[in-house]
């Protein structure tokens, strides 16, 4: 299975920019995984889509404002810093620019000083670990001095970074935001849970694992970054009751379904805990956990594509992608929804 098989053509101007003035705004393309057929929806919609005694999964991970620009003591030399997966005892693993300038021992100060990062340990393509050295509360002094981490494809400036942010966000620890949650509001949310769907809360930060492109031919090659996840004893009773009693589990996002089906493909059915996923979907995996996805659109030729192809077969998908191109659906982060049922 290559790479390029997942390839598509996308004009430019449909990666969005920035979000619409209303989350839920934005359209719904709703694709059946059996027969392949193609609706155009708004996301409002979505609920037509769910009955009572299904379970809607978000992913509460709350994105760390992990980007940082500061300076090498030594030299003054500007440098990069992406906050990546919090290792635990101030320690991080992030993602740097320029690389080659970090050896070990190379101390990085960031706010003149308020927040310092020594290297511990050097890895390849361009990953960093440190040490963080600071007084007061992290997250704060990261609020303070640190940026969203966008991805590269955005060059707007975001005015309002609780955009980039799902109105349920709660636990800090991620490098990325879940994006198809950003469709959310409030206001569905409570109408959804009115209609007696169940709405439950699983954690996986987004770390590298979701957004690194695939640089090997062979899709099989390519090796995931890990991601913690965390299910409550109380969520993992909740879905299996979903399941026993023959409703839907719909996972918002890509992050949702990969910890779903960590969990799923490690004891057979939902359970209580928490830890590390590499799992890698793609065509070939057969789904333990969800039924229904409801997603953004995604890059060409990376992990995202692959796994929503492996739900809903690679022709369907790449059909679907052309559909959206020339009805001129918004692409990435910032765009457009889909429900694959």
């Amino acid at each position: 299975m290559k790479t390029d098989d997942f390839d598509f053509y996308l004009p430019e101007e449909l990666i969005a920019q920035t979000p619409l003035s209303k989350r839920d705004a934005s359209k719904l393309l709703v694709l059946d995984k059996k027969t392949g057929d193609i609706s155009h929806r708004h996301f409002t919609d979505i609920i037509d889509y769910m009955e009572k005694g299904d379970t809607l999964v978000l992913n509460d991970t709350k994105v760390m404002p992990a980007r940082l620009y500061g300076v090498k003591e030594e030299t003054g030399a500007l440098v990069e810093v992406l906050l990546l997966k919090d290792d635990g005892n101030n320690c991080f693993e992030c993602l740097t620019r320029p690389a080659k300038r970090i050896k070990e021992g190379t101390v990085i100060s960031f706010g003149d000083g308020k927040l310092k990062a020594r290297c511990i340990k050097v890895l390849d393509e361009g990953i960093r670990h440190f040490k963080l050295e600071y007084k007061g509360i992290l997250y704060e002094i990261l609020d303070e001095l640190g940026e969203m981490p966008l991805p590269p494809y955005i060059h707007e400036k975001l005015e309002d970074k609780n955009r980039y942010q799902t109105v349920y966000a709660k636990n800090i620890g991620s490098a990325a935001a879940p994006t198809a949650g950003l469709h959310f509001t409030e206001e569905l949310l409570r109408k959804i849970k009115d209609k007696g769907v169940n709405i439950a809360y699983i954690t996986l930060h987004v770390g590298l694992g979701t957004f690194r492109p695939v640089s090997v031919s062979d899709v099989e090659k390519h090796k995931m970054h890990s991601e913690y996840y965390i299910m409550s004893d109380e969520v993992a009773s909740l879905l299996n009751k979903t399941k026993e009693e023959g409703h839907k589990i719909i996972a918002v996002g890509t992050t949702s379904t990969r910890t779903l089906e960590t969990i799923a493909s490690l004891y057979g059915k939902f359970k209580g805990c928490s830890g590390w996923t590499d799992i890698f979907i793609y065509p070939g995996y057969e789904f333990k956990g969800i039924d229904y996805l409801i997603t953004n659109f995604h890059l060409p030729k990376s992990t995202l594509v692959m796994l929503v192809s492996a739900l809903a077969g690679k022709e369907n998908i790449m059909k679907a992608y052309q559909e959206a191109v020339e009805k001129r659906y918004r692409f990435f982060s910032f765009g457009d929804s889909m429900l694959i049922k």
